[in-house]
């Protein structure tokens, strides 16, 4: 077996970005993974551990550095752009030195959209679900607004006064 680098096991320069690097890893990790290659199991398996330990020392600057030293590739600094005003250094600093994956420099997987489009799917199915059981049950939402009859100048009463035995009659004066 040649022996290649691990910059040429991941297609990229020498002195390709952090960035550069993870972006490579990403697509070489999909192509030998072996839950989602065609190759024989072994090899995709041996692959794809070639590929993690090539991202794992490429994106550590210590390892990188000694690996450099040991394949003999000599460690003139890249020129890096200024930075941005509105950023610190630190920031700039903390940013290009990660070697982690954030959530929004990378597309959505398949996986991903198939599950946020499930879970609009269950959503819209909801909502149907709650209007046509409101419907079916004949509640209306809004109530008619019907004429209140206004109150007249003069009491009507109903029902006669019945005093209680042995009490004094305020009986009402009868009505014409």
């Amino acid at each position: 077996m040649v022996a290649t680098t691990h910059y040429a096991l991941l297609k990229i320069h020498p002195s390709a970005s952090v960035k550069e690097i993870r972006q490579a890893y990403r697509e070489l990790s999909k192509l030998y993974h072996p839950d989602t290659t065609t190759l024989p199991p072994a090899i995709a398996i041996a692959k794809f551990q070639q590929l993690n330990e090539a991202y794992a020392t490429l994106t550590s600057e210590e390892r990188r550095n000694a690996y450099n030293l040991k394949v003999g590739y000599s460690s003139v600094s890249v020129v890096q752009p200024a930075p941005s005003l509105h950023q610190s250094s630190a920031q700039n600093q903390s940013v290009s030195s990660s070697a982690y994956i954030d959530a929004t420099d990378r597309p959505l997987s398949p996986g991903e959209l198939f599950a946020l489009f499930i879970l609009g799917l269950t959503f819209v199915g909801c909502l149907c679900l709650a209007i046509v059981i409101g419907l079916t049950r004949g509640d209306t939402l809004i109530q008619p607004i019907t004429a209140q009859p206004t109150p007249s100048a003069q009491p009507v009463i109903t029902q006669p006064f019945i005093p209680a035995k042995g009490g004094i009659d305020y009986a009402l004066p009868k009505q014409p």
